[in-house]
This record gives C-alpha cells, sequence and structure tokens, in this order.
C-alpha cells in the first residue's frame, strides 16, 4: 500500500517521521513531502508537490492553514483514503474530499499500524 505523508519532517521526535519509520518497517512503500529536503528511512522528502501515481493514502501532518494549499493536489492524486492525523482535522477540506470519492478519517496514523487497522 502506497502511503504520501504530508508534513514529513527528519526530526525523530516528530511524529510524522515515527509513522515514516513504522510504515517502512511494515513494508509499505513510502512517499514523502515536507517543509526541507532530508531522508527517513530510505525516504527521500521532497518539498515539491509531484504527481505521484497509484497513492493509497494520504496521512497529513500539517496545520489545517496550510492544507488550503495541498487540497487540489491531494485530490488530484485520486488517493482511497486521507488520514487527518490528530492536529489536523479539517471539516471542509473532509467534505470536499469526499465530493471527489475520497474516504477520510480522523485518525492517528501509529495507532492504526499498531492495531492493525491499516
Amino acid at each position: 500500500m502506497r502511503t504520501l505523508i504530508i508534513g514529513a519532517s527528519e526530526n525523530p521526535k516528530r511524529v510524522s517521521n515515527q509513522a515514516i519509520t513504522r510504515l517502512r518497517n511494515a513494508n509499505h512503500e513510502v512517499l514523502a513531502i515536507g517543509a526541507r529536503k532530508g531522508i527517513v528511512e530510505d525516504v527521500k522528502i521532497i518539498t515539491e508537490k509531484i504527481s505521484f501515481s497509484d497513492v493509497h493514502t494520504v496521512s497529513l501532518y500539517i496545520n489545517p492553514r496550510i492544507q488550503d494549499e495541498y487540497e487540489e493536489y491531494i485530490i488530484g492524486l485520486k488517493p482511497k483514503r486521507i488520514i487527518f492525523n490528530p492536529g489536523t482535522e479539517n471539516i471542509d477540506f473532509r467534505r470536499k474530499a469526499a465530493k471527489a470519492g475520497i474516504d477520510t478519517l480522523d485518525a492517528c496514523t501509529l495507532v492504526m499500524l499498531r492495531t492493525d487497522q491499516y
């Protein structure tokens, strides 16, 4: 399952970093976009909105105020689902995604992985 992390960070204290590590340890393919370039595990963090194909899940780690600039991009990727991790919940974006046929969850990627719900 191909996952795109938006809000990725090289800082191991950041939850997005932990998500990348745990997803890779569970053998998920991970793509990452962040404010700064870097590497976590074997995943390159890029800063550009590349038109990736076959993205199953987008896991958000960016504040709702920043999400506006990503909404069209994410919907254009046509993922199966978007996970709004704690602090990223955004009802307006959820509605837009639902209209586009994308499932959305207010959930925690780390908890989902730990409880085999991912």
